[in-house]
């Protein structure tokens, strides 16, 4: 997990914050100057932006250390597939879903959310983001090895995530907490069966 984190700090870790406050900056200027409109699709606009940020580090989750033998060296010790996989959604967490979360208040500043809005919209990052991390592994552990694999993981992404971006915005906090338990529960072993699938 330490490895991960300190691997995620020094390579492209700032690159999906600064694609999603990209993407935050650019909603207002297809919008408008419209307060109201740009307070209305807010929320809709961070979690759209948190999606689509969620894609770009997805090749270097799995990818790296399935190439150079890591995740086999991990078996060989006696470490199970999904042990590896929980930990990665960890690590993964850890370097992308805390900066999200800083990076929200300035791009909520952006599409004039209100203070309570800002709350909403941080609290329901806060529950969703693990799911999405969760995701974003299990994803690339299926695409791991696979050619324009980057391309397959966003067709495999966007759609499960859906439920996360309904209830999300749609202010179903319950909801939104359930899928994310379940998408944290059950990535462990979805990526563990993948990498076993992918070494025979």
């Amino acid at each position: 997990m330490v490895r991960d984190i300190r691997r995620g700090f020094t390579g492209g870790a700032w690159l999906p914050i600064a694609f999603f406050l990209l993407v935050a900056t650019l909603v207002p200027f297809a919008i408008g100057p419209d307060a109201k409109l740009l307070s209305r699709i807010a929320a809709g606009a961070l979690w759209i932006a948190a999606l689509t940020a969620a894609l770009l580090p997805i090749e270097r989750l799995i990818e790296p250390d399935r190439a150079d033998g890591v995740l086999d060296q991990l078996a060989i010790h006696g470490l199970a597939e999904e042990s590896i996989a929980f930990t990665k959604i960890v690590a993964h967490w850890l370097t992308f879903g805390p900066l999200l979360l800083i990076a929200a208040i300035p791009a909520s500043a952006l599409l004039a959310m209100d203070r309570p809005g800002v709350g909403k919209a941080l609290l329901a990052l806060a529950v969703g983001t693990p799911g999405l991390a969760s995701l974003a592994v299990a994803v690339a552990a299926v695409t791991a090895g696979l050619p324009r694999a980057g391309a397959l993981a966003g067709l495999l992404l966007l759609p499960l995530a859906v439920p996360l971006l309904i209830f999300a915005v749609g202010d179903a906090l319950l909801l939104e907490v359930a899928v994310s338990l379940v998408l944290t529960a059950g990535a462990p072993f979805v990526a563990g069966a993948a990498i076993r699938a992918g070494r025979t």
